[in-house]
């Protein structure tokens, strides 16, 4: 265990690099589940199991069509939104009057046949997947060492966020959006597509943790297990930030990996359980999280 009086910065800064990273995949999974729980009060549990999706489709792409990295950064979170549209259109939404519990088991399901399937295909073991080469190599700090494909996916996810909550809060097609969840009925008598903005904005939702799991793939090894690790910790980074709150999302996780990173090097025993404990004390403070609003 570290104290204030032997910091090391190298390894310091090092770990809130880490910290960085796991914060970005956790912002751009909690955001999905914001969006989709937020809009459209489904709480959905196959997450993980389409980020796993994301890094598959990838690696799949590369290994058997010899697809780029580039190409499937752009065409992977397209194609995950488009299974996530028939995920919504026949399956999530027959059941969309019903408890939000309904939704959950469902989504459970899914994600737990999609597990399933990539490791009767590929096993348990993880594939590798190269970093591009106009990412490779590094820059040396005067504090640390940055990879240069680590700066990128920082980078890549704090555009794709900021342009995202943007999007949702500050221009018409979000207004459409949050009205049309909140009051589909008056959308419709002025002639808005109220079934189709929900399922486009499902797509749009799980689509993000495609993108996720294209910029996981490099990093991390490509296995079925990679989604279910992960998203446990983001369901209570959502509750953290406030059940639907899209900036709530963004700003936890972020601020929840930075936390992690710095438990890792000052007590690295709790590292695995600071999020949770976080989540416990915020529930007990402000149940409706640190962002969110009282029901």
């Amino acid at each position: 265990m570290a104290t204030l009086f032997d910091i090391n910065l190298f390894a310091l800064f090092g770990q809130l690099l880490i910290g960085l990273i796991n914060g970005s995949f956790y912002a751009l999974l909690a955001l999905g589940l914001a969006i989709i729980f937020g809009l459209l009060k489904i709480i959905n549990f196959s997450q993980g199991a389409l980020y796993m999706l994301g890094a598959f489709a990838a690696w799949m792409g590369m290994q058997y069509l010899g697809i780029s990295y580039w190409w499937s950064l752009l065409l992977v979170p397209i194609a995950v939104a488009v299974i996530g549209i028939i995920m919504e259109r026949f399956l999530v939404r027959p059941i969309a009057g019903e408890d939000h519990l309904y939704s959950l088991l469902l989504t459970f399901g899914i994600a737990l046949v999609l597990q399933g399937l990539f490791t009767h295909w590929y096993g348990s073991s993880g594939l590798s997947y190269p970093i591009p080469a106009e990412l490779k190599g590094g820059t040396r700090l005067p504090f640390m060492y940055l990879p240069n494909y680590r700066a990128w996916i920082i980078v890549c996810s704090l555009l794709v966020c900021t342009g995202t909550w943007f999007m949702i809060e500050k221009t018409k097609l979000g207004a459409y959006l949050r009205a049309g969840t909140e009051n589909p009925q008056l959308m419709q008598a002025f002639g808005i597509n109220v079934p189709l903005i929900v399922t486009l904005t499902f797509g749009f939702g799980v689509g993000l943790a495609g993108l996720a799991g294209v910029l996981a793939a490099p990093v991390y090894s490509v296995s079925p297990e990679m989604g279910s690790s992960i998203l446990i910790v983001v369901f209570a980074i959502v509750v953290i930030g406030g059940m639907g709150s899209i900036g709530g999302a963004i700003i936890t996780g972020l601020g929840m990996g930075v936390v992690e990173g710095l438990t890792k090097y000052f007590y690295p025993e709790a590292s695995n359980t600071v999020i949770f404990l976080v989540m416990v004390i915020v529930l007990l403070v402000k149940p409706a999280g640190l962002f969110g609003k009282e029901a």
